[in-house]
């Protein structure tokens, strides 16, 4: 509990930050023995939904006429029968019938998105990947700061999924400012996030919501190394419908 109104969730016009203290949790159309924190959803200006789901043994949620990825945070989830731990993903294609049950208390990080066709392009089908078997590639040629890209570098996807992780002290190289919004879920470490023109400490568990255009910049503190699922829409032309 927080004393005297304090937290350090903050709303702006460009960005929001969620931490675990605010967090409200409620089911969703479509869940058995779960339930969602809902974190960045068109409600904000979002083009997309990304919640954390928390399931009790036996715990469901229904399929979508939405593309869904999916990443396990702990427990073990199946995706179409598949059976997926921590660290494990799926990319799920738009499918009313597509089963993703809890065999136990289990926790997952989803994001949902109608898909837009791309023109000579088929519609990407489903998969599923673990996180530890994707090589990682060092943003600006850092090797203290990896990226492991969890959907393939296609065309057909409208967005991706990446975790980057950092080494103590290791930044991003610029503030960056781009058309790209983007999801943000800390996995582990701490460090400090600019966010516009704020600067925000965060930690694990932290959520954050980008808008395009705002400025952003991350730098890793403590004595572990930082770690962040981000998701960012992508191969597809600014002006189409969002």
């Amino acid at each position: 509990m927080q004393h005297l109104g304090y937290t350090r969730s903050a709303r702006r016009s460009d960005h929001l930050l969620l931490t675990p203290d605010t967090f409200i949790r409620a089911p969703l159309p479509g869940m058995h023995k779960a339930t969602a924190i809902v974190h960045a959803s068109p409600a904000i200006g979002a083009a997309f939904v990304q919640y954390t789901v928390e399931c009790e043994a036996g715990g469901r949620l229904a399929g979508t006429a939405d593309q869904r990825f999916l990443y396990v945070l702990d427990g073990t989830i199946a995706v179409d029968g598949t059976s997926l731990g921590p660290g494990d993903f799926a990319y799920i294609a738009p499918d009313p019938s597509s089963s993703i049950v809890a065999s136990a208390t289990a926790r997952a990080e989803v994001i949902e998105k109608p898909y837009q066709p791309l023109a000579g392009r088929q519609a990407p089908s489903s998969f599923t990947g673990r996180e530890a078997d994707v090589a990682p590639t060092y943003l600006g040629g850092d090797p203290w700061l990896e990226v492991r890209a969890l959907l393939p570098d296609d065309a057909a996807f409208d967005f991706r999924v990446n975790t980057m992780s950092y080494h103590p002290g290791a930044t991003l190289p610029m503030v960056e400012v781009h058309v790209m919004e983007h999801g943000l879920l800390m996995l582990s470490g701490a460090g400090i996030y600019r966010l516009g023109d704020s600067w925000y400490p965060v930690d694990a568990g932290d959520f954050i919501w980008m808008a395009p255009y705002c400025p952003q910049w991350f730098g890793a503190l403590g004595k572990t190394p930082a770690k962040y699922l981000l998701y960012k829409d992508w191969d597809r032309h600014p002006g189409a419908a969002r």
